[in-house]
C-alpha cells in the first residue's frame, strides 16, 4: 500500500467529465459513471470531483449525479462546487460523499466552512486554494474558478482556512494545471510549512517522476488529473492509473 495518497482529481461540467489547461479550454473526457467503474477496477484509493462552473453559474450541485457516482464507487469520495451553505453540504454527505471541498464559499461566507466542520468534523472539510503567479513571481489567490482575485496571500489564506476548521488543504497551481510539467513545489512548500494540517498538491502532474519533488515539498497527498484521463500528453482519452509498485519505487 502506498504511504502517500495519490488521488485522481476529476472535473465535472454539464454532467460530463472534462479536463482544463490552466483553468480554461475544458475538453470532454467522458461519462463520470463509466470512469468510476474503471477506477474501481484499478483499485484506486480515493477520488475527488470538482464541478468547475457550478459557482460561476450559480448552480447547485447535481445531487442525482453525485448519488449515482457514490452508489457506483467503492472508494472514499470528495466533492467541490456550488456549495454555499450547510444544507447543501448535508445533502452531499447524504449522497455518500465523505468530504466537502470549499473554495469560493470559504471566502465569501466563511461561517459555512466552520459550520460544516463543527457538524461533521474537520476531517470532512477540505479548504481549496487556487494560486497563480503574476509577472513578478508573486503568488495570488483566485476564487470562482479562477475568475476573481482576492487580496489575501496564499499562505495567509491557508492559515485562515485551518483556523476556520478545514482538516486538509487542496492547493492547485493555476499556472501548472493541465501542463504535464510537474507540480509547483514552491507554493506547496510555503503553505505546508505554514500549517499543521495535510496539504494535497494539485496541478501539473504528468509523470510519476513528478511525485517525489512534491513529497519533498511536504505535500501529504498528490492529486492527479491529465495523466489519469489521457494516454499521454497530446494523445487521446484513456482512463488509467499508474502502476502502484512503480509509484512506490519512485517515491521511496
Amino acid at each position: 500500500m502506498l504511504r502517500t495518497r495519490i488521488i485522481p482529481c476529476l472535473q465535472l461540467l454539464d454532467d460530463g467529465l472534462v479536463k482544463t489547461v490552466k483553468f480554461s479550454s475544458p475538453q470532454y473526457i467522458g461519462d463520470p459513471i463509466n470512469t468510476v467503474r474503471i477506477f474501481n477496477e484499478l483499485e484506486v484509493d480515493e477520488l475527488c470531483f470538482l464541478d468547475i462552473r457550478a459557482t460561476q453559474q450559480k448552480k447547485l450541485p447535481d445531487f442525482k449525479l453525485l448519488k449515482n457516482i457514490a452508489d457506483e464507487c467503492f472508494m472514499p469520495l470528495s466533492y467541490g462546487g456550488g456549495i454555499n451553505d450547510l444544507k447543501t453540504a448535508e445533502r452531499i454527505f447524504q449522497t455518500g460523499f465523505e468530504k466537502i471541498i470549499l473554495n469560493t464559499a470559504a471566502y465569501r461566507t466563511p461561517e459555512v466552512l466552520s459550520q460544516i466542520a463543527e457538524r461533521y468534523g474537520s476531517q470532512a472539510v477540505i479548504g481549496s486554494i487556487d494560486a497563480k503567479r503574476d509577472l513578478l513571481g508573486k503568488y495570488h489567490v483566485y476564487i470562482a474558478d479562477g475568475s476573481e482575485k482576492i487580496k489575501i496571500s496564499p499562505v495567509e489564506w491557508a492559515k485562515r482556512l485551518e483556523k476556520m476548521g478545514a482538516g486538509e488543504l487542496l492547493i492547485t497551481s493555476m499556472d501548472k494545471d493541465g501542463t504535464w510539467n510537474g507540480y509547483d513545489t514552491t507554493i506547496i512548500e510555503k503553505i505546508s510549512e505554514a500549517v499543521t494540517i495535510p496539504v494535497i498538491a494539485n496541478g501539473g502532474a504528468g509523470d510519476i517522476k513528478h511525485f517525489k519533488p512534491a513529497i519533498n515539498a511536504k505535500a501529504s497527498a498528490l492529486a492527479i488529473g491529465s495523466m489519469v484521463v489521457y494516454q499521454k500528453k497530446g494523445m487521446g482519452v484513456l482512463i488509467n492509473f499508474p502502476d502502484k509498485s512503480a509509484i512506490a519505487k519512485e517515491i521511496a
